[in-house]
């Protein structure tokens, strides 16, 4: 519990103390945010605000995972932590690059949908391969713990679609100022309390059979849950910094990867709920166009089409929130229902 409290303070610290260094030195740089002309017209005075933000909860959140293994008892290093710490680096690495050639090119169109298509099929398919045979967990749907329905070989497809989807959904959903990282921030919390109750209940969930530690992944999760929070300070509205494409599918593919490893796949839509809403209204929004040649929203994704429609900006934010908040308590409240319908004690 140490580990996890000392891992969440130090991702606090560092990413509050080191945003306001980063916001400086990236405009210095010239790292501005350019937006979107067929975007909401109150945001074209937010062009030029420090963006890649995301490189300073990156930074926080391995700052926080290394030091939680520090003390009198250290935490070892385990697979199914490094794992997911490596994924996340790599979604970091990728969404970097699609930030850099937007301010490179000072436009808001970065990487082709091919080039990070194909980036989150590699990063995927290593994913899949260290979960199943490095950490050990079994290739099977789950979503409260494991289920009979073993995917085989297509178990990487379903990695695939679970990365992909929640790095873009949270993507998605990083359209205004704290919206994304906010939500982000209680869906970890959330990771945080199931990793540790699993932690707390090993014969349960079959910990020595399912292959990941999950007080590691605890860490890690603290750790960004910590990275977000102090970002956030800075990122609320009026932001003085973006997270950007680093930020925004660092955090998604983390969530997926905290999901496969902790053997919560199918709950994550629920936790993500937020994400998952705002990626269905831009399909919706897409296909209606494409068939009968009219729009569902005034704006997708969802988010805009309220801004648009005449609510401000935070009253958007903070109502999102709110909504996430309780996906969050519903995902949670149906598994410490499931946890206590199957026997299991407090």
């Amino acid at each position: 519990m140490i580990s996890i409290l000392i891992a969440g303070m130090v991702g606090l610290a560092v990413s509050l103390f080191l945003t306001p260094v980063a916001i400086k030195r990236f405009r210095a740089w010239g790292w501005g945010q350019t937006i979107r002309e067929e975007g909401p017209k109150a945001h074209y005075e937010k062009s030029g605000t420090p963006t890649m933000g995301g490189l300073v909860i990156l930074a926080a959140t391995v700052l926080g995972y290394l030091l939680g293994h520090i003390g009198r008892d250290p935490v070892p290093f385990r697979d199914s932590g490094l794992v997911a710490l490596g994924a996340t680096i790599a979604f970091g690495i990728l969404g970097f690059v699609d930030d850099f050639i937007k301010v490179r090119k000072a436009r808001n169109l970065g990487l082709r949908s091919r080039a990070k298509f194909i980036g989150q099929a590699i990063i995927a398919v290593i994913l899949a391969f260290l979960a199943s045979s490095v950490v050990d967990v079994g290739t099977d749907v789950s979503f409260f713990r494991s289920t009979a329905i073993d995917l085989g070989i297509f178990f990487y497809v379903w990695v695939f679609i679970l990365v992909a989807g929640s790095s873009n959904g949270v993507n998605l959903t990083d359209g205004l100022d704290g919206l994304a990282v906010g939500a982000s921030a209680q869906v970890l919390g959330a990771f945080i309390v199931i990793a540790f109750w699993q932690f707390r209940h090993p014969k349960f969930y079959d910990i020595g059979v399912t292959g990941s530690d999950p007080l590691d992944l605890a860490i890690l999760a603290a750790a960004m849950f910590g990275a977000c929070a102090g970002f956030l300070w800075w990122n609320t509205a009026p932001a003085k910094i973006f997270m950007g494409d680093t930020g925004s599918l660092m955090l998604g593919g983390a969530m997926a990867t905290f999901a496969i490893l902790l053997n919560t796949q199918l709950l994550l839509l629920l936790l993500g709920g937020i994400f998952a809403v705002e990626t269905l209204s831009v399909m919706m929004q897409v296909l209606f166009y494409k068939t009968r040649k009219r729009r569902v929203f005034l704006m997708a994704p969802i988010h805009h089409h309220f801004e648009v429609g005449g609510w401000p900006e935070i009253t958007v934010i903070v109502r999102f929130w709110i909504l996430s908040g309780l996906s969050v308590g519903f995902g949670l409240g149906l598994f410490y229902a499931d946890f206590l319908g199957k026997g299991g004690l407090p």
